[in-house]
């Protein structure tokens, strides 16, 4: 039997109050979802319907015409494709199949009025939007009643969650409109407030996974955050030294919910995804300023809450470099004997030897384009807004360097990596008397086939596990990275490893 929670009715005084619920929706909605609409003639199921596909499409005066008599409309909107069906025609349930809904609705957001007669191919889980008018006889006010099947039945919960966040937080009557993600499980939207946009982050905390080692899950050994809390500090940190991280307007750190400063969407690469030189020179620039400071371990949340920022430590080093024989490896068709996975591990032990005895440093993991926004009404190092922190570590300054001149997603010439990794040298030698060139070029080269090894795997994990196969288009470039880094004479025994036993993607 499939599992139903339904919630009491939501009085809706006012089509206003029934878009902004359908905007609520909006931004939770995933492909393959289904969402029935029920209710007599009438009673608003096309304006619902039409006030989703909006949202979704940051378009509020897109045509949505009712499908009645095309019975289905399909969109083919930049963050999703939706198909709107109206089955209320339908008198056969074998039309059904004439119709093509299944076909139709694979992958996509499906919005289906009038579903009783699809009831036998419903979904086991799935979100009923049930509309009863108002006996006051009004022609806009509403009460909807949600009834949750299955696993959407937490979703609805979160929906909720988040419409209490936004009303307490003065965002309650923002529009809204989803925001293309990144790699993870978190979610984003622009919100806009008398011509004002922000951003909501929605990052609920996530569970651990399985064990790997010593009763540990993969994020715990990789010092991945778990919940909001770095973000938070981390962003405050970075403000307090004159950095353009987001501002926190609002936050609820238990349930995972933030509201921040939006930083807008010019990034440090043109339309064509080509680096600007210009930019990651001042990337660079804001890298050198980071560096040069002698900056905590420890950093305020809240009053009475702080967040360690833990060493970026072998084990966690490791363990994403296994990625690649976990991921990679089987992508490409390959396998491994014993003898060298465990070659693998100790190659690259021995190679990161330097890496815990380097001056530690805030090493911001994912400091790369898509993180990396450019604000050109600022000066100095706040031209540059920075995103995307929270998994921050204790560790190399090498590390946030050779992510953004091996950027995983853009092609980045070597006359270019290394006009700007010189730059960055220069600016080490003049301001700190101490700084060794050779160890550090030794180290940058590590890390940066560190960096692309663990790339390749979690990329191949994206298509393979998550059903994203996207980010397979960049596997030859990061490829081009790793060949660049392994040229390092002091890698020779590991780029030996990798010529015998690493194939290069296809």
């Amino acid at each position: 039997m499939t599992f139903a929670a339904a919630r009491e009715p939501l009085d809706l005084p006012d089509e206003e109050a029934t878009c902004r619920l359908a905007s609520d929706l909006a931004a939770i909605l995933q492909p393959g979802d289904v969402v029935t609409l029920s209710g007599d003639l009438g009673a608003g199921k096309t304006t619902f319907a039409r006030a989703v596909i909006r949202t979704l499409a940051g378009d509020a005066s897109l045509d949505v015409p009712s499908p009645t008599f095309t019975l289905l409309q399909t969109y083919t909107l930049a963050c999703r494709t939706v198909v709107h069906a109206d089955l209320y025609r339908i008198g056969d349930p074998e039309e059904l199949w004439e119709l093509g809904l299944e076909e139709a609705a694979a992958g996509t957001v499906t919005l289906i009025e009038w579903p009783e007669v699809a009831a036998a191919v419903l979904p086991a889980d799935r979100l009923d939007v049930g509309f009863i008018l108002p006996v006051s006889g009004s022609t806009t006010a509403r009460q909807i009643r949600l009834t949750a099947f299955g696993a959407f039945g937490p979703r609805l919960e979160r929906l909720m969650t988040l419409r209490q966040f936004l009303d307490q937080s003065g965002f309650g009557v923002a529009r809204r409109h989803p925001l293309a993600g990144d790699a993870s499980t978190r979610r984003y939207e622009r919100l806009w407030l008398n011509d004002r946009s922000v951003v909501l982050m929605d990052a609920p905390r996530r569970p651990d996974g399985p064990p790997l080692r010593h009763g540990l899950a993969y994020s715990a050994i990789a010092h991945l955050a778990e919940d909001v809390k770095p973000f938070v500090a981390m962003a405050r940190g970075l403000r307090e030294r004159g950095f353009s991280a987001p501002d926190i307007l609002a936050a609820d750190l238990s349930e995972g919910l933030l509201i921040v400063e939006d930083l807008g969407n010019e990034g440090i690469v043109t339309a064509a995804g080509e680096p600007i030189e210009e930019r990651y020179a001042a990337a660079v620039e804001v890298l050198l300023a980071l560096h040069q400071q002698a900056l905590p371990a420890a950093l305020r949340v809240a009053p009475r809450v702080e967040h360690w920022l833990p060493a970026y430590d072998l084990d966690a080093l490791l363990v994403e470099l296994e990625l690649l024989l976990e991921w990679y490896l089987p992508y490409c068709g390959a396998s491994l004997g014993s003898g060298a996975s465990a070659q693998f591990l100790t190659l690259w032990r021995e190679a990161l030897n330097g890496v815990t005895e380097a001056p530690q440093t805030w090493v911001l993991r994912d400091f790369h384009s898509p993180n990396l926004m450019w604000l050109a009404e600022r000066t100095g190092i706040a031209r540059l807004g920075l995103l995307d922190f929270q998994d921050a570590v204790m560790g190399p300054a090498a590390y946030d360097l050779a992510a953004l001149l091996q950027d995983a997603r853009v092609d980045i010439a070597e006359p270019m990596e290394m006009a700007l990794l010189s730059r960055y040298v220069l600016g080490r030698m003049t301001t700190a008397p101490d700084f060794r060139p050779a160890p550090f070029l030794a180290l940058y080269a590590t890390l940066g086939a560190q960096r692309a090894t663990k790339i390749l795997g979690i990329f191949a994990r994206l298509d393979r596990r998550d059903g994203k196969p996207q980010y397979l288009r960049h596997l030859p470039r990061l490829w081009g990275y790793l060949s660049r880094s392994l040229a390092h004479p002091t890698l020779e025994p590991l780029r030996a490893w990798y010529t015998r036993n690493v194939p290069a993607p296809a």
